[in-house]
């Protein structure tokens, strides 16, 4: 099943919503939608599970309005869509951009109906360099994206995503995966880019109460494996689960483990 659900005046996000069961709901990444998910999307339902996918605003089939691009309002988005499909002890996991979506929608918006946060290859506690904090892209690289996004987006997000998979991928695959990027709208591609770039979740990390499973690459070079590291240390009894031969995209370079991994925790 299908939904377009309206989270704001005249915007719909498009959700699959498909099987029956514990739900677990599925933030994709930047400049992604929830077909990424696609080889999680197959196995969940079969084992007894519920897969919710959300296309964040700007991105895949949702509606693209002009703002609302910021972590508070994707948020928000994604607290309308939980108390829309009234979901019960539901799972929410993030991956890349949607880990720090889902960490402010952990503090700012979760009552006791989230079991559990899982954060994927996650773009937090910050995607850039802060004072303090030493990992990720310098601000002005982000800026470059941004810059190269408005030139010639088709080639800016092939560029961005070469070095995405630490597996070899077939051509068809990667068109497929840039095709995805494509989808979103370039006002919103470059709004989560500035979001990206100047949002910094550090102060919140103590301010989440569920439990928290961290599951990223060690040879990460989107989102630094030190990302991960900062997360555990900063969020209480966090758990952290590497994935020795996984680069960003770790639920497709190792993706029998990550699809077991998953299972184990819903279980």
């Amino acid at each position: 099943m299908s939904h377009f659900i309206e989270v704001d005046h005249h915007v719909e996000l498009f959700v699959q919503d498909i099987g029956e069961g514990q739900p677990i709901v599925f933030i994709h990444g930047w400049p992604l939608n929830h077909q990424m998910f696609e080889y999680q999307m197959n196995e969940l339902p079969k084992k007894g599970y519920r897969f919710i996918g959300i296309d964040l605003r700007g991105f895949g089939q949702s509606d693209k309005p002009a703002f609302g691009y910021d972590y508070d309002t994707l948020a928000n988005d994604v607290k309308i869509i939980v108390e829309y499909l009234q979901l019960e002890s539901f799972y929410l996991a993030g991956f890349s951009m949607g880990g720090p979506v889902s960490i402010r929608y952990a503090t700012k918006y979760a009552n006791e109906e989230l079991a559990k946060l899982i954060l994927i290859g996650a773009a937090a506690p910050s995607f850039t360099r802060q004072d303090g904090y030493e990992f990720g892209m310098p601000k002005e690289e982000v800026s470059g994206l941004i810059h190269s996004i408005k030139q010639d987006r088709p080639a800016a997000l092939n560029d961005f995503g070469s070095n995405f998979y630490q597996s070899i991928i077939s051509e068809p695959l990667h068109q497929w995966f840039l095709g995805l990027g494509l989808q979103a709208s370039a006002h919103g591609t470059i709004a989560c880019a500035e979001s990206l770039r100047d949002e910094d979740l550090r102060g919140e990390l103590d301010q989440i109460q569920v439990p928290v499973t961290i599951m990223h690459g060690k040879k990460d070079e989107i989102c630094d494996y030190n990302f991960a590291l900062e997360l555990k240390q900063r969020i209480s009894g966090s758990h952290l689960i590497a994935f020795e031969e996984s680069g960003h995209g770790l639920i497709y370079d190792e993706r029998d483990k990550f699809n077991e991994e998953l299972l184990k925790l819903l279980s």
